[in-house]
């Protein structure tokens, strides 16, 4: 596998991890086609806004200079306008005539004012009339050298003129309203259903990773730290789960809302969009610059994330010995280092990010003042309305938000495209320990073991066994002995078939272990090593390991039979207790024993014993002796052990030397014979006297 850091950014695009992504997300193609159709919508409604408040100035608030020829007089002579709204208090209040007119001047509080008892001839010649004259506190106005007298409306009247205006506006903010809710309600659902989306393809890349995990063989986990595997199914799938419900819609959103906005300016008012575009080559280069150097601060951050991760997890773990050979100040000064590294990178990023928004600001603003003076101009010649340059302003100020997400997401996506590299080479990782196509499933073995030139190595062809040949007989306890790197622990190994041999058989109640099922295999085996693993939980659990066809009443009957019910009913919750993270709150011996109640319950035909008795005290030392007694019983039995005192009642004794098999016997042969067995125990012999 690449380290997490050695993985090439540039190499995040590949059309085969992109055609990966898409297969996880190819079962849910129609929830994100609903999603990406909502986002149609979402983006519609954001369009719409700016439309309507330009609408509303151009066709209602604008009009306020309306000449109303729509004013005339009722069968008793009263001025009315428009249905039964009459001008005055009174429908006789102002002198009957044929037509009567609106007049604005813009120069009074008041700028409307009525002409009647004019005729049809005169109306058209009112058109032209813009200016109303104040003399002697009464109002005229004149036209074709005629100088006449006009009525001030009043705030009532003005206000019933405009109705029609008044009631538009309304139409068109309860519009506003309603596309403002539809589009805050179609961005919930379609944000709903794309996270919804993105946790059930994120479910499915995280089984898959720890599925795959399970299966692969132990020298993959010698090879690789727990940390990297943990950051590849946590980490990585949530950069990934940010890609997908996060970064895709946004950039689609983005490229959709510049599209649409670029259409609506052209559509509105070509020329001015054309001098908007000035600032383009601006934000190409802006963001360009932006994407190179963030690129670089953000490698530079995750590089001094992870190097701090790596000491805090080393050093906690660690810290008994940190606090034993009272090394705190030093690892707190190296930690004080990374932190200050650390500092510095993130410091490094926000500079970049800090001239970047304000860059992206600076071009708005030029944005922006092109409009107005543009714009302005163009409004003052006549040739745009006021609305549509509000329109104009409110997409510029739109236009620019999402080039600087799609400049933003740009890291994200990029991480996203690194991660899912990490975690499709995790799973085309293939030192797996697979079934062969007919591989049998045995309901019961008798435990016998044949070894038949047995050739293993871990790399290449440095040899750990060496032609290794013998036979172990159902219900036999076998010891194997030797220097540390004998090979002794390999052979458990191999026997599990955690490895594949290279050279050799390697036989079963004579079926070879590779034409076994492999969890008929292991599940026959029960190893008990000398670190036992506990997990979480608690004692029944840690007894059952989710197996629920063992009871709990098995599990106490294997606890009593193993001596471990002796501590568990002394613990306050007894088999309900919790355990912690690899059972620190138990001693050795308790944790060794409920080992045994665990490989009891599971009822192997084969025991493998690898230094179970080890660094643990008298008193349990001898519980446990019992314990292995009975376990011992009917099963074939494989013992490891560097202690010679614990394998002189063995039926064989294997003596390993360099990877090869030396002596075979019991424990009176061998020493009868003064070979390496012999030697081996007068040592320690000499030791402990």
């Amino acid at each position: 596998m690449h380290d997490y850091e050695d993985v090439d950014m540039k190499k995040g695009y590949d059309k085969q991890l992109l055609r990966r992504l898409f297969s996880y997300a190819r079962p849910y193609l129609g929830l994100i086609i609903i999603s990406l159709v909502l986002l149609i919508g979402v983006v519609g409604a954001e369009l719409a806004k700016p439309v309507l408040v330009g609408n509303a100035v151009d066709d209602i608030i604008t009009k306020y200079d309306t000449m109303y020829s729509t004013v005339s007089k009722d069968t008793k002579g009263a001025v009315k306008i428009k249905d039964n709204y009459y001008i005055g208090d009174e429908k006789n209040k102002y002198p009957s005539a044929e037509k009567a007119r609106i007049i604005y001047d813009e120069t009074y509080d008041n700028p409307y004012f009525l002409v009647s008892g004019i005729d049809s001839a005169q109306i058209n010649k009112l058109d032209k009339v813009k200016k109303v004259i104040l003399k002697d506190g009464k109002y005229f106005i004149e036209y074709d050298n005629i100088e006449k007298e006009v009525t001030l409306l009043t705030n009532n009247e003005i206000k019933l003129l405009r109705q029609d205006h008044i009631n538009g506006l309304l139409r068109i903010t309860i519009i506003f309203i309603v596309v403002l809710i539809f589009g805050l309600l179609i961005s919930y659902f379609q944000t709903i259903l794309l996270n919804y989306t993105g946790q059930k393809i994120i479910y499915n890349i995280r089984n898959d990773v720890f599925t795959h995990i399970q299966g692969l063989s132990i020298k993959f986990f010698n090879n690789n730290p727990v940390g990297k595997l943990v950051t590849r199914v946590t980490n990585d799938t949530e950069t990934l789960n940010e890609m997908y419900t996060s970064v895709i819609v946004n950039s689609v959103k983005s490229v959709l809302m510049l599209s649409g906005i670029s259409i609506m300016m052209f559509i509105l008012e070509w020329r001015l969009t054309l001098a908007i575009f000035l600032v383009i080559p601006l934000l190409i280069i802006a963001t360009l610059l932006f994407r190179h150097h963030s690129r670089k601060a953000y490698r530079e951050v995750r590089t001094k994330v992870a190097a701090i991760n790596t000491f805090l997890s080393e050093h906690i773990s660690g810290m008994r010995i940190v606090q034993i050979f009272s090394q705190e100040k030093r690892k707190m000064d190296e930690f004080s280092e990374a932190n200050e590294e650390l500092k510095k990178a993130n410091l490094k990023q926000l500079i970049v990010f800090g001239i970047y928004r304000p860059s992206m600001y600076f071009i708005y603003v030029i944005g922006l003042s092109i409009v107005l003076i543009f714009g302005g101009n163009m409004v003052l010649e006549g040739t745009m309305s006021i609305g549509t340059l509000i329109i104009f302003i409110q997409y510029i100020s739109n236009f620019f938000d999402p080039i600087q997400q799609l400049a933003e997401q740009f890291n994200i996506l990029q991480s996203a495209m690194a991660s899912s590299e990490k975690i499709f080479t995790l799973l085309d990782e293939d030192s797996k320990i697979e079934n062969n196509e007919n591989a049998v499933k045995l309901d019961k073995l008798k435990g016998e073991i044949e070894f038949r030139n047995v050739w293993f190595a871990y790399n290449d062809e440095e040899w750990v066994l060496k032609d290794v040949s013998f036979k172990v007989s159902p219900g036999e306890t076998v010891a194997f002995v030797g220097a540390t790197g004998a090979g002794k622990t390999s052979i458990l190994n191999l026997i599990s078939r955690y490895y594949d041999i290279q050279k050799g058989d390697i036989l079963i109640d004579g079926h070879n272990v590779k034409d076994i099922d492999l969890n008929n295999l292991r599940s026959s085996v029960g190893q008990m090593l000398q670190d036992v693993f506990l997990f979480t939980g608690n004692v029944n659990s840690n007894v059952r390991l989710r197996n629920d066809e063992i009871t709990d009443k098995q599990i106490k009957e294997a606890s009593k039979y193993v001596n471990a019910d002796k501590f568990i009913q002394k613990l306050p919750d007894k088999y309900s207790e919790k355990v912690y993270e690899r059972g620190a709150t138990f001693s050795s011996g308790q944790r060794q024993l409920l080992s045994f109640a665990r490989t009891l319950a599971f009822d192997p035909s084969i025991l493998i014993l690898d230094e179970a008795t080890a660094n643990i005290d008298t008193e349990t030392e001898l519980l446990i002796q019992d314990a292995l007694y009975k376990l011992m019983q009917g099963r074939t039995t494989l013992v490891v052990a560097h202690r010679l005192s614990t394998v002189q009642h063995a039926d064989k004794i294997i003596v390993l030397h360099k990877g090869r098999v030396r002596e075979i016997g019991n424990h009176q042969e061998l020493l009868a014979r003064k070979g390496i067995y012999h030697n081996l125990y007068e040592l320690q012999y000499q030791e402990v006297n």
